[in-house]
């Protein structure tokens, strides 16, 4: 267990990762392209809407990610939001040793970004800002572009995938 500034015990990394696993969250692959033009991505649960106006998202990226580098020197992300029948392709971009873009399922955005295709959103942006929290960094994108489509979400609780049905 380690401590804060003050000296008061914190809860521990396992404990916490229990908790949060039972919370029940959207399944995301957030993709950039490296100084040499590759394609660089991860799974994600951390998408949240930051503003209206300006339209600001943010995502965590972790800076042990094999990826960090490419979205430390980014100008540019987007973020897939994955539909139910997806788990396959966010637990490839969720390993470090898979070759994630051999995968069948992914595109090109209209502004030239690696997408998934068929995502239930794809969100296109500009990076607003960067911010150190802890062992992550806090990725802010100024949202230049949306697509949407039919399909039911993917949801991750409890370590498993799981559909949100509309009906």
């Amino acid at each position: 267990m380690s401590e804060p500034n003050d000296g008061t015990p914190v809860v521990g990394a396992d404990r916490l990762r229990q908790a949060m696993a039972r919370f029940p969250t959207g399944v995301t692959i957030t993709t950039t392209l490296d100084k040499a033009g590759e394609p660089q991505g991860f799974t994600a649960g951390s998408l949240v809407s930051v503003s209206l106006d300006p339209p600001l998202i943010s995502v965590c990226v972790a800076y042990g990610a094999n990826c960090y580098q490419a979205f430390a020197d980014c100008d540019s992300f987007a973020v897939s939001v994955l539909r139910h029948d997806q788990g396959e392709l966010a637990r490839t971009f969720a390993s470090k040793g898979a070759d994630k873009f051999a995968a069948d399922g992914l595109t090109t955005s209209a502004g030239g970004l690696p997408v998934v295709e068929g995502a239930v959103v794809a969100l296109e942006c500009d990076v607003h800002g960067r911010h150190a929290a802890g062992d992550h960094v806090i990725l802010v994108g100024l949202v230049r572009a949306v697509d949407l489509a039919d399909g039911d979400q993917l949801l991750f609780a409890d370590r498993l995938f799981s559909r949100l049905s509309r009906s």
